[in-house]
């Protein structure tokens, strides 16, 4: 029991890896989301062409290539990352795709009013976009952001190829140590359960925070 004790230690060190990799990884697909998602509907031409190149390429490309392009390619042109590094840039920017359309749907879903409303106050492009649009569309976003999040967090395990040290990586090391695979991967099983119930639960609170709060703005 003590040498299954040290085991299920290590995977727990791993978690905790896991769950940095998925903290910065959702801060890093946020800023994405919402930097891409604003300029598919900015004015300039430029903006929205970039955008939509970076939303494109990283949807339509596999998250094992960016990945292994962060650590291993990179670093030939002179840009160095760490393994934990390169997995929260592949798996943040990947993210940050699906979420840019996120952002550009739930923006473009507010009601047209609004954006009258916005005109007829003389309100400019950016206080348009902050006091009245975006704390609207923002609880539109909450549910689909909650389902990326989860899925960041699911794809955490291919960092495991670049050897980071996350609990897929953990169990398989105790899988090959114990000859074991049913306790190891029951394990993170587990804890991969826990910390999706986790983002689930947190997200719902959060909607149901800020839906109050729409609704006595509207009263």
């Amino acid at each position: 029991m003590e040498q299954w004790y040290g085991y299920i230690g290590l995977i727990l060190d791993g978690a905790v890896v896991t769950a940095k990799i998925t903290v910065l990884g959702c801060a890093l697909a946020l800023v994405a989301a919402f930097t891409a998602g604003l300029g598919r509907i900015s004015r300039f031409w430029q903006l929205r062409w970039l955008a939509t190149a970076y939303i494109e390429f990283f949807r339509g490309t596999s998250i094992f290539v960016q990945l292994f392009w962060a650590y291993f390619v990179l670093p030939l042109l002179g840009v160095p990352l760490s393994p934990l590094q390169a997995g929260v840039l592949a798996l943040g920017l990947n993210v940050g795709a699906y979420g840019a359309e996120v952002v550009r749907g739930a923006i473009l879903s507010v009601p047209r009013e609004q954006y009258e409303g916005c005109k007829a106050l003389n309100f400019t492009r950016i206080q348009e976009l902050r006091h009245v649009i975006l704390p609207q569309a923002f609880v539109l976003m909450l549910p689909t952001f909650g389902n990326n999040a989860i899925e960041l967090l699911k794809g955490t395990a291919v960092v495991s190829l670049i050897s980071l040290s996350d609990m897929t990586f953990q169990a398989q090391v105790v899988r090959a140590q114990t000859g074991s695979t049913a306790v190891p991967f029951l394990t993170i099983l587990f804890l991969y359960f826990a910390y999706s119930t986790v983002i689930s639960n947190s997200i719902k609170a959060l909607e149901r925070r800020l839906s109050r709060g729409l609704d006595v703005t509207k009263g």
